[in-house]
């Protein structure tokens, strides 16, 4: 899978500098100390439970960008399914190489691969509808870029990627402007001076304010937001496809699939980032 425009190679390199500064420091000691310099070792990535594998080419670059002598060969694709026993890449070289970045690369594969499986899980319930799953801006500081790389790997969508890249007027944009006429009119001016292109998405919470963004127009996306399913389905026929229709708030695995079947467009749910379980992986020398 081609990687998205916002995981550029040169933003993931500064991603991996910094977790390697706040992890490594001034040094790995308990490897300085224990290892003889010069010593060599392989290790293998040992998938420990089923699921969907993500992360692995951003392993490599972990290991590459420390020590580019170490060879490290991918024995699986990132989006692949994995089962308990699977081995996902071979690392050879530099043992304390190996070792000084063997909790970086196990920390962001955990996280990401328990991303990915939750999305997929998900996006299963829902293939049989038009659908489509998308992550939030719920997400961990400093980590984004690989949580929303995993909900890719895992089939679902990336939403906007953060605050510069779309629009959003949701429920306290609106009640501060003094309601969704002055939101959306006030924000379009604001675009047009600023010289930017970004699409609107406003968030809706009754069929009154449906009608209102109707009337007003000039946006890009509905958002519903804890709508019950009655309620949605009324919406999905008041838009009537005019704009495409996100369903957001209180969306769990249980009520997934009946959201999906009121014929939105898009259901966002933060949980697959900020409620999701680490797949089990580990390093293990061999």
């Amino acid at each position: 899978m081609k990687r998205p425009n916002y995981l550029s190679q040169e933003k993931i390199q500064e991603f991996i500098r910094q977790a390697l500064i706040e992890d490594v420091g001034d040094g790995d000691h308990s490897t300085l100390g224990s290892i003889p310099k010069g010593s060599l070792g392989k290790a293998q990535l040992l998938i420990k439970e089923d699921g969907i594998i993500a992360g692995l080419e951003l392993a490599k670059m972990i290991f590459l960008q420390f020590d580019p002598t170490l060879h490290v060969d991918l024995l699986l694709q990132d989006g692949a399914i994995v089962s308990r026993g699977d081995i996902g890449l071979l690392v050879k070289g530099s043992a304390a190489s190996i070792l000084t970045t063997e909790r970086l690369v196990l920390n962001c594969m955990q996280r990401m691969s328990g991303i990915a499986t939750k999305t997929n899980r998900l996006t299963e319930l829902i293939k049989h509808t038009k659908a489509r799953l998308m992550d939030t801006r719920k997400t961990t500081p400093n980590f984004r870029l690989m949580e929303k790389w995993a909900v890719l790997l895992g089939g679902g969508l990336n939403h906007r990627f953060a605050l510069y890249d779309m629009v959003m007027l949701k429920d306290n944009h609106i009640d501060f402007a003094g309601g969704i006429m002055n939101a959306i009119l006030n924000t379009k001016s604001y675009l047009k001076e600023k010289g930017l292109n970004l699409k609107i998405e406003v968030e809706t919470r009754t069929l009154e304010e449906v009608q209102e963004v109707l009337d007003v127009g000039g946006i890009d996306y509905i958002m519903l937001d804890n709508m019950d399913y009655d309620t949605m389905q009324e919406a999905v026929k008041m838009v009537a496809g005019r704009y495409p229709l996100e369903a957001s708030g209180g969306i769990t695995e249980d009520n997934l699939k009946n959201v999906a079947e009121c014929g939105v467009d898009f259901i966002s749910v933060g949980a697959l980032t900020h409620q999701v379980r680490s797949l089990d992986i580990s390093l293990k020398a061999f």
